[in-house]
């Protein structure tokens, strides 16, 4: 694994560097401005995915400033990976990284998108996605509580019905007693599993097994 500085000054976490196709990681954020972290979702995705799928790099990024007061940037941020890869990619958006996802979706490079447990604010403008897949994954347990973040998956699903309607395809999977994302990190560093995460390995491969043979088919 390797580690890139990319052109705003964000950072990105590289596996399987050569290869043709890329998955690019974005996470989720809080409303107070603070730097950004690695996510321990798209670490524990990455760690597995990255060893099933030789032929897609997968790049985490990590923003400048990860609040979703600050959104522009972080679309920033995961357009500036988008470049630095330089080949086609999946958006892979957790949390308010769906936000992001979908705000970086216009890229020329981006071929598809994937929201986990999406937040698709009603605000948010769904054109990029025009002509693109976009699949949810989203835990069933999964909401907001008192210093507990979440995403309903009402919301995710309420934003993908427009999505459709704008024009994407694609299709929305709920995890049966899912919650939100699939690991935490301890203060020690370390990754904490939650329950149900590997349910939702299957959405999420068969969502990049089918940009990997959309897209290898293009490049032949």
């Amino acid at each position: 694994m390797s580690t890139l500085r990319l052109a705003h000054g964000a950072e990105a976490r590289v596996r399987n560097s050569d290869a043709p196709l890329t998955a690019v990681l974005v996470n989720g954020g809080t409303a107070r401005r603070v730097p950004g972290t690695w996510s321990a979702t798209s670490e524990w995705l990455a760690d597995r995915l990255a060893e099933r799928f030789s032929a897609v790099a997968f790049v985490e990024v990590r923003y400048r400033t990860k609040s979703w007061n600050e959104l522009p940037s972080c679309v920033e941020d995961a357009a500036d990976a988008l470049d630095a890869a330089d080949r086609p990619s999946i958006l892979v958006g957790f949390s308010m990284g769906g936000a992001v996802a979908i705000g970086a979706a216009g890229h020329e490079r981006v071929v598809a998108v994937v929201g986990l447990a999406p937040w698709i604010p009603a605000q948010l403008d769904l054109d990029p996605l025009r002509g693109k897949r976009f699949d949810v994954v989203h835990g069933a347990w999964d909401r907001w509580l008192p210093l507990v973040p979440g995403v309903s998956a009402k919301n995710s699903r309420s934003g993908f019905e427009r999505a459709l309607a704008v024009g994407a395809q694609g299709a929305y999977t709920l995890i049966p007693r899912g919650l939100h994302g699939v690991a935490l990190r301890t203060g020690g560093g370390s990754l904490i599993t939650l329950p149900r995460a590997r349910a939702w390995l299957g959405p999420i491969s068969d969502a990049i097994e089918r940009f990997q043979a959309n897209t290898i088919g293009h490049l032949r």
